[in-house]
């Protein structure tokens, strides 16, 4: 049997782990790793610092730069999933915190006086208009979503298009000042948005401004444009961009692009019901096992935005894996992949010590080693996506 394994690791082949680990073993580790999160990262835990309501971008104040802004949105992600897991209180306190310290130190935000949320980078508000949405979902305030709505039909949308303009006819901007790049990080987002939107408008019972099927439509045609412009019909690839030129990036392959692509595709059919959508999700969700990864497991991501990426693609792959109306063939690839990688990170990367996981899968933080915000992250959301994971019945 070792043999056997070992010609398949040459071969390029992977084996799933055989180490069962439960329900409460999973959530084990999501408590553990939420709470270095806020102990190691939350800038008012520190003395001196009581009103700084950041996530620090190093850990035990090893890095205070505020120019990384996406990430906090990311931050409050984990805090909702661990908050809708667990019912603490401990992370609903922090929301209105977070509230109040995000548009203070958004380095962007004095650029437009009318709004300090607002970001040079559309994909930075998308995140953000993403974590306001859910924070509505599970504590049903609805100035979040009030918010949310806001910004996408102020910032968001009327960077879509023009439609008449070739070569790239639509589209959402990647960046205000780069109206001809057309990104799958703010086009995938954003359909993602409009989606969540029309289905929470009547819980929301939003008022005046776009009808409920505005939303859908724009959706829809957001994601049509990202198909047809940036999605491998083929192979399942998303690309990156169709830049200023013209020109499509098919060199540039990432997790986080496959993730929203694949997580507004599910989206969507989950509201229509229309199976395109679930096989285009499934064909993009085996571009990431099949391609990307290497004998099951995704490559290391220690630092910077790359280190964001895979726990993005956790985050709405795991909903497609739940997803019963998916061939049962795939939700058990898919399973076994998730399962895998979620094992070996918890047995080889994170340290148990402190809680912290530092972007390899395979070499765990030094007690005393700094460690960044996105890997941590990214393993924060693998936990919280293994709590979730249904099993195949």
């Amino acid at each position: 049997m070792r043999l056997f394994a070992t010609l398949l690791l040459v071969a390029g082949i992977w084996l799933p782990s055989f180490a069962q680990k439960d329900a409460a073993y999973w959530n084990k580790m999501a408590d553990g790793m939420s709470q270095a999160l806020i102990k190691n990262f939350w800038g008012a835990n520190f003395e001196g610092y009581p009103e700084r309501y950041y996530f620090n971008y190093g850990s035990n104040l090893s890095d205070m730069t505020t120019d990384h802004y996406w990430p906090q949105a990311h931050a409050m992600d984990v805090l909702v999933d661990a908050y809708t897991r667990t019912g603490d209180k401990q992370y609903k306190k922090l929301f209105p915190l977070w509230w109040e310290g995000m548009p203070k130190y958004n380095f962007a935000g004095k650029m437009n006086p009318k709004d300090p949320w607002w970001n040079v980078y559309v994909d930075d508000m998308e995140w953000f208009v993403l974590a306001q949405i859910r924070m509505f979902e599970c504590t049903g305030n609805k100035m979040y979503i009030q918010k949310a709505r806001q910004m996408y039909d102020d910032w968001i949308w009327p960077t879509w298009g023009p439609e008449d303009e070739a070569p790239w006819y639509g589209g959402i901007t990647w960046k205000t000042d780069a109206s001809k790049s057309k990104n799958a990080c703010s086009n995938g987002p954003a359909a993602l948005i409009a989606a969540r939107l029309f289905r929470h408008f009547d819980q929301a019972k939003f008022k005046d401004g776009k009808l409920k099927n505005a939303y859908l439509n724009e959706a829809i045609k957001i994601y049509v444009w990202e198909k047809n412009y940036l999605f491998d019909r083929e192979t399942g690839a998303v690309y990156d961009n169709i830049n200023s030129r013209g020109e499509i990036q098919r060199n540039w392959i990432f997790t986080y692009n496959i993730g929203t692509f694949l997580g507004a595709a599910h989206e969507l059919f989950l509201i229509t019901g229309d199976q395109q959508y679930l096989d285009d999700a499934a064909l993009a969700a085996s571009y990431a096992t099949d391609h990307l990864s290497r004998n099951g497991v995704l490559p290391d991501a220690t630092s910077g935005d790359g280190g964001l990426f895979h726990g993005i693609f956790f985050r709405y792959f795991v909903k497609l894996v739940n997803e019963e109306a998916l061939n049962r063939t795939t939700r058990q690839k898919f399973h076994d992949y998730l399962t895998n990688l979620a094992t070996i990170m918890v047995e080889q990367g994170v340290n148990p010590n402190t809680m912290l996981y530092a972007g390899r899968w395979r070499k765990a933080p030094a007690d005393d080693e700094p460690v960044c915000l996105t890997p941590h992250l990214s393993g924060c959301m693998l936990m919280e996506a293994m709590c979730i994971l249904k099993p195949i019945k």
